[in-house]
């Protein structure tokens, strides 16, 4: 999961390199702009993904195949809403979005046209996270590894050919992972199908189940509570990471540029982090579902371990590449000297974050949504807004610092939730 995970931000790193080697700044920041405008959704919708893989690894702890199927239809008939919703619904949502965003009319005149693509592929994106969080649930993780890469190789090879091969600059990115995106989406029915694996007989008997509990009151309520505190706990994390897009926006075309470059250095760490915590839902999910405190005690210990370790390496490696890996995605020497002032942020957040990481995948394997709320509410708008506010006068600095306050106390208040109820999750 960590090999496959790291492709999704690996990708998010060749976007920026292609394109922050184009003259101006102000392609590198629309893409930020655009990206973050349908990350949103999608990253909203994390949900999907989240409650499915705790839910589908509890089954498969109690072997319940029928509940399988039944998390998985549910999730992806309300993935198809959302997306078709959002497509009805894109010229205001879009246009909102950007008013929100400011910037200069160069990158509001980008980010429209990278975010008017983009979101066309909702509805295959969205169905992704539930596929991914199926699979991860069922302990595929071989196959969900596989369909990260494949899809991320793909969306790589397109942004090398559209960008550089077809001069289609912002439009190049945006047309490169649509496209992949349906790729993976054809990709994932067909793992599912893979994975099912069962005789006519037993097909017959979960075609039956899933028709008779499928809207079964007494199972939807549950599963839309669960949803319902994820949906919660994301919106305040997207709020937080759309926040500093928008403000770095607001502080100049170099500003948001350089913070593009940091933001998808964050999305490596936490990728990589979250291939352990990936570990985690699965085998705590599978833990809960048996009934097995000393397999839940020993899936949560072997995860910190890893964690930390991962987290001390992926400092090392900001202290001392930083700064190549920031010239690497860029050419423009004001955008590297800028981002370069910021890279001790780097180098202090992966042991900073780590633990909120791992506790996230955790209590999603335990479908404790609502200590992730509590948690996820205490940080944004007890931390990181009054911590903003504080530092303001520090201007991107006091962005950094106010984020890593907040990354800091998700840690420490799941980390003393877990310490005072654990005994309780099985």
């Amino acid at each position: 999961m960590i090999l496959s995970n790291i492709t999704v931000p690996l990708l998010g790193l060749v976007d920026t390199g292609v394109i922050g080697h184009l003259p101006e700044a102000y392609f590198l920041g629309a893409t930020a702009v655009g990206a973050m405008i349908i990350t949103f959704i999608t990253w909203f919708c994390g949900f999907l993904r989240m409650s499915t893989t705790g839910l589908v690894a509890q089954a498969f702890g109690s072997e319940n195949q029928t509940q399988m199927f039944l998390v998985l239809s549910r999730g992806l008939i309300v993935a198809l809403a959302i997306g078709v919703l959002m497509i009805m619904c894109q010229v205001p949502y879009i246009q909102f979005s950007l008013a929100l965003a400011g910037g200069s009319e160069q990158v509001q005149y980008y980010a429209e046209q990278y975010a008017s693509i983009r979101i066309w592929g909702f509805p295959a994106s969205l169905c992704n996270l539930v596929i991914l969080g199926w699979l991860l649930g069922m302990h595929k993780a071989k196959y969900a590894m596989w369909l990260l890469i494949i899809t991320n190789v793909i969306n790589l090879l397109l942004d090398l050919l559209f960008v550089i091969g077809f001069d289609w600059q912002v439009l190049g990115i945006a047309w490169a992972t649509i496209i992949a995106e349906y790729t993976s989406f054809i990709l994932g029915l067909y793992m599912v199908h893979k994975t099912i694996g069962l005789n006519k007989r037993q097909r017959q008997e979960i075609w039956s189940g899933l028709k008779q509990h499928l809207l079964d009151k007494a199972q939807l309520i549950p599963f839309v509570k669960l949803n319902r505190d994820i949906v919660i706990r994301t919106l305040c994390l997207e709020i937080c990471f759309v926040f500093i897009t928008f403000q770095g926006a607001r502080l100049g075309d170099t500003v948001v540029a350089a913070n593009a470059i940091l933001l998808n250095f964050l999305l490596l760490i936490s990728f990589g982090l979250d291939g352990i915590a990936y570990g985690a839902e699965a085998r705590v999910g599978r833990a809960k579902g048996a009934k097995d405190q000393s397999a839940l005690a020993l899936s949560v210990n072997t995860a910190l371990i890893f964690n930390g370790l991962f987290a001390v390496f992926y400092s090392l490696l900001f202290l001392f590449l930083g700064h190549w890996f920031i010239t690497l995605l860029t050419s423009i020497d004001s955008v590297i000297t800028y981002a370069d002032q910021f890279l001790p942020w780097m180098v202090a957040l992966p042991i900073v974050a780590c633990w909120c990481y791992l506790f996230d995948g955790i209590y999603i394997g335990l479908t404790q949504a609502k200590a992730m709320r509590n948690s996820m509410v205490i940080a944004t708008f007890g931390c990181f807004f009054p911590a903003w506010w504080l530092l303001q006068d520090f201007g991107n600095h006091g962005l950094w610092a106010a984020f890593t306050i907040f990354m800091a106390s998700r840690g420490v208040t799941l980390g003393l939730h877990y310490q005072k109820h654990h005994h309780k999750f099985v």
